[in-house]
């Protein structure tokens, strides 16, 4: 064996650990809005703490959770982020999704989903909503949910109101051009609007959701969990330990969320940083029942039903 054969031979041998390493990583494509919640997620994917626990992860961006159960549902996409609506209405229309990790938690004390509107608008009180024009960012959505019942707890209207689909992004252009009356808007895009001055905050409208549930969560099919549980639970623990760690380093997670997001990072380290919810029944279950109020599923049922049963 001459040394050129040997020293190739050699490389070889040293190369193929981490080869085969990358060979045995499952591969996970996973779809998210580019909002806050995400984050715990993009951590965990730039950090290496996915690859850690043996999982090949690639975080791609989406207009709505709407959008991203059909993505789920048809196989472009192995786990979703949506808002708990989108999930819950797929149950009741008996459509097999079930939440394999929890997404953010709102909590009243610290509000960073809102009612926006134009910055000089007139609108002051929930009846000078009535009649009005308003943007979600998908119809029917937990935005649409807490629009309505926001209202109706303050003396207005929720069936006067006209409903317009529109991305997080470009609600607040649709307000500063007076296209929309109001809009639903999340960090970090909502703190972007609020230093252009081209918004101001109307309403805490999650409020008449709960003081405490949880926005949005990471969902796959039925199939897809009884099929791979282990994958599944590797994904859990290291999203529970992703958002831990980013909630504790906030500073640390501002340019990922920036890259993904197309926020400046300014902005972002601005920004209320949110909470993560544990996968539990009852950070779900308030946003079955104000689905139930609206009519949006004919009945509220057990959040139970929602998680995977080794989850639970």
């Amino acid at each position: 064996m001459n040394r050129t054969t040997a020293l190739a031979l050699g490389s070889a041998f040293l190369a193929a650990p981490g080869a085969l390493a990358a060979q045995n990583l499952a591969q996970l494509t996973l779809a998210a809005v580019p909002e806050e919640s995400v984050t715990p997620a993009l951590w965990a994917a730039q950090s290496g703490m996915f690859r850690r626990a043996g999982i090949d992860a690639d975080v791609q961006s989406a207009s709505s959770g709407t959008a991203i159960a059909a993505g789920v549902a048809g196989g472009s996409y192995a786990i979703g982020k949506s808002s708990l609506v989108a999930i819950v209405t797929a149950h009741a229309k008996g459509l097999p999704f079930v939440f394999v990790a929890g997404g953010s938690l709102y909590d009243t004390k610290f509000p960073y989903s809102v009612l926006a509107a134009k910055a000089d608008s007139p609108l002051k009180t929930a009846a000078d909503l009535n009649g009005k024009t308003l943007a979600v960012p998908a119809l029917n959505d937990l935005t649409t949910m807490a629009t309505k019942g926001w209202v109706d707890a303050h003396g207005g209207d929720s069936s006067s109101l006209k409903l317009l689909e529109y991305p997080f992004a470009q609600i607040p252009d649709a307000l500063a051009a007076g296209r929309v009356d109001a809009g639903f808007i999340a960090d970090p895009v909502l703190q972007q609007a609020l230093d252009a001055k081209k918004v101001r905050i109307f309403a805490h409208a999650f409020d008449a959701v709960a003081p405490q549930f949880m926005v949005t969560g990471w969902f796959v099919t039925a199939d897809f969990a009884a099929k791979n549980q282990a994958v599944l639970e590797k994904f859990a623990r290291t999203m529970r330990e992703s958002a831990s760690y980013v909630v504790g380093h906030p500073a640390e997670a501002v340019g990922v969320l920036a890259k993904f997001s197309k926020v400046e990072p300014d902005v972002i380290a601005k920004t209320h940083r949110i909470g993560y919810a544990p996968l539990e029944p009852k950070y779900i279950q308030p946003v079955i029942d104000i689905c139930a109020k609206y009519k949006a599923i004919p009945a509220p049922f057990d959040a139970k039903d929602l998680i995977a049963p080794y989850l639970r």
